[in-house]
């Protein structure tokens, strides 16, 4: 996209509106919002310098131990914080006020998507693209949130063998400053988020490859694992034009 035309983020944000209002007329319900690149790990493996945002429908929601879409093209699997707001948010809100809205905190697996090969894309192509959103697996609650969420660890499996270690403060130093950042970035467009509402406050680690036949893991606490599996010999779909 950004390889043949100009783009810039705003142009970014509005052609990723245009998908979304698309995907609602076609009978998807809003559900939430992802974080993109809210850690030090994810820019360090995408060359992404800042976060970014899209938007999460109700079919992107899928229940623990999940089999992934076989219409995925290249998926990927990061571990993520969710967080589920009890109240709205929306304004130049604080850090408390994020804090007193959100209702509990999710171990969640986001399982991304690209159109472009190998994920070779530009921040504003990933942006457009609604930061590479294809599924998120919710899974068991966390049992903390405000001041000991921070350090909630977080170890991730493929196969059974270790991938990588992490822990929530890698979302912005905090998945509550990544909840703030996004309403300061919605409140730009007029827009918030309502109660009820799923946050996903972006990869922990860097996206691991989820393979046919592949089972990817984590756990965040004793007892709160989340995981999802890809169906072995899945057929890739014609991946795009060698984009990036």
């Amino acid at each position: 996209m950004s390889d043949t035309e100009p783009l810039d983020l705003r142009d970014a944000y509005r052609i990723q509106r245009k998908v979304n209002e698309s995907r609602l007329r076609d009978g998807e319900k809003p559900a939430g919002f992802k974080l993109g690149y809210t850690s030090k790990p994810m820019r360090e493996q995408m060359g992404v310098a800042m976060p970014n945002y899209g938007p999460l429908t109700d079919r992107m929601l899928v229940p623990n131990d999940s089999t992934s879409d076989p219409a995925l093209l290249q998926p990927r699997v990061e571990p993520e914080v969710g967080l589920v707001l009890g109240l709205p948010l929306a304004g130049r809100i604080t850090r408390h006020d994020a804090v007193k809205a959100v209702k509990h905190a999710m171990a969640c697996l986001e399982v991304v998507d690209s159109l472009w090969c190998d994920y070779r894309f530009t921040a504003e192509d990933n942006t457009a693209d609604g930061s590479s959103a294809a599924q998120v697996v919710v899974g068991p609650r966390l049992p903390v949130l405000r001041h000991d969420l921070v350090n909630t660890g977080v170890v991730l499996h493929r196969n059974g063998v270790l991938a990588a270690t992490s822990a929530a403060a890698g979302a912005s130093g905090h998945p509550i400053d990544s909840l703030v950042w996004l309403v300061h970035q919605l409140h730009e467009e007029g827009a918030g988020l309502e109660a009820g509402m799923l946050v996903i406050t972006g990869g922990l680690t860097s996206a691991v490859e989820l393979a046919p036949g592949d089972v990817v893991e984590a756990e965040f606490h004793p007892g709160c694992r989340v995981g999802v599996r890809r169906l072995p010999h899945t057929r890739n779909a014609t991946r795009a034009e060698g984009r990036g």
